[in-house]
């Protein structure tokens, strides 16, 4: 860091005494420590175990075997651009993104924001820029202490609870604008820009949309804005749950991811020649998903829950066809202009780790354009989803195509794979401890 830099970082942070310097985990939650104002602007070295960023999201750990048998330390290293003072913090107080490096200053393959930053890499050695662009669904939701019983949505103005009747609403009569301007107010802040944001077809479940840009920014931008939905909501009494399903009968939340590359030196869409006219390469990059998607649908969809989401599809396909501004179809060409035209793709939920989630897409997409890869034929309208183009239905059926994955293996390494494989595993393991209310109620009359 320059001195300018680190007197203008010295500038932003006068008077904080507490920075929470945080890197994703496999879960693309943040962990980290806090340390004092004081030790982060003299550049205090901060170190965290290797095994912290392949933690469960129950909070335990896989055998030391899948992070290093000594459980050795990592250095955290923040991010100076992404190093922010946090608006709806009552005290002072800043947090600080940061990439989590081996000791010897390698990037540590476990780190998903490092898995990102690599893909990133390997466009660049082409002379492309990937851009990215994340449409983020959540619900907000009155507190649930007892976790047996649903969620429901908070009292609105008019004493009752919404019923699900106000999809593209724009009524103030959920009484959520209070906390919608601290949101946007925080979003200023933190310099997060917004495009829209929509009321959605759930019960109190809500989508925005990210302005497009560098895919670790938008990933550094989608990481800090859930965490930022669920620290302002517990100060309007209120929870933020970014579950792939939280609801039954009800549509589930999405984070879907806009692609498109870009000439790094004149800015020009890869996608499109200069007839407007969709190019090879485009379709390229669209048979790289395509041939990946069912190996790295455990990225995209990484919990139990995620599979609620993907086998009851309100506009949540679980194929890897693709079409023409078809919702049915999991990677979807929004119609656009041809300085646009990119690939979206559908099945990340809003539960998914945002830098993993990017980097897979864009690595496979990538893949496609290296090796050539043809996409099947289009589909529009109604259609029937070919045995070839289905993925995995279930995380157990997920996580067993990712571990037989050479792909997988190729593109993020063994290390990475197989500890991911390892930790979601005990996460399912876990979950088939418990006997649902469902079993109870459904099988215990019939024994």
């Amino acid at each position: 860091m320059s001195s300018d830099d680190h007197h203008s970082l010295a500038q932003r942070l006068m008077g904080i005494d507490e920075i929470e310097c945080v890197t994703p985990d496999l879960n693309g939650l943040p962990r980290g420590k806090v340390m004092t104002g004081e030790g982060f602007l003299e550049g205090r070295r901060l170190q965290l175990a290797r095994g912290v960023l392949l933690q469960c999201i129950m909070g335990g750990y896989p055998p030391s075997k899948f992070y290093g048998s000594d459980d050795g330390d990592l250095a955290l290293i923040a991010d100076p651009q992404q190093t922010h003072r946090l608006p709806w913090s009552d005290e002072p107080r800043a947090l600080a993104i940061c990439d989590a490096d081996e000791l010897d200053g390698q990037p540590s393959p476990l780190s998903t924001r490092g898995q990102l930053k690599s893909v990133i890499a390997r466009y660049a050695r082409h002379g492309w820029s990937p851009v990215v662009a994340t449409e983020l669904e959540f619900f907000v939701f009155a507190p649930n202490p007892d976790p047996s019983q649903p969620f429901q949505p908070p009292v609105g103005l008019d004493g009752r609870r919404e019923d699900g009747q106000s999809a593209f609403s724009i009524s103030s009569n959920n009484g959520l604008r209070p906390f919608f301007k601290e949101i946007y107010a925080c979003m200023a802040a933190l310099g997060l820009p917004r495009d829209t944001v929509m009321h959605e077809m759930g019960v109190s479940q809500f989508e925005i949309n990210l302005l497009h840009g560098d895919p670790l920014l938008l990933a550094d931008q989608t990481f800090l804005f859930k965490h930022m939905l669920k620290e302002v909501a517990l100060k309007h009494g209120l929870i933020v749950v970014c579950m792939a399903k939280p609801l039954a009968h009800t549509p589930g939340s999405s984070m879907h991811i806009h692609q498109s590359v870009v000439e790094t030196s004149t800015g020009q869409n890869i996608f499109s020649d200069n007839q407007g006219e969709a190019t090879d390469r485009f379709h390229h990059f669209i048979g790289g998903q395509q041939a990946a998607m069912a190996d790295f649908t455990a990225l995209f969809a990484p919990n139990v829950n995620s599979y609620q989401r993907l086998c009851h599809p309100f506009a949540s396909p679980n194929n890897a066809c693709w079409s023409h501004d078809n919702r049915a179809a999991g990677l979807r060409i929004p119609a656009s202009a041809p300085v646009a035209r990119r690939v979206e793709n559908r099945l990340p939920g809003a539960d998914a780790n945002p830098y993993l989630a990017i980097a897979a897409s864009l690595a496979a997409g990538l893949h496609g354009i290296e090796h050539t890869l043809a996409p099947s034929p289009p589909i529009q309208g109604e259609f029937v989803v070919p045995d070839n183009l289905s993925l995995p239905c279930t995380l157990h059926a997920a996580l067993e195509r990712l571990t037989r994955s050479s792909l997988a293996k190729e593109l993020f390494g063994a290390e990475f794979i197989e500890g991911y494989v390892a930790s979601k595993t005990l996460e399912l393991t876990s979950f088939f401890n418990e006997i649902t209310p469902w079993e109870r109620r459904v099988l215990a009359a019939q024994a």
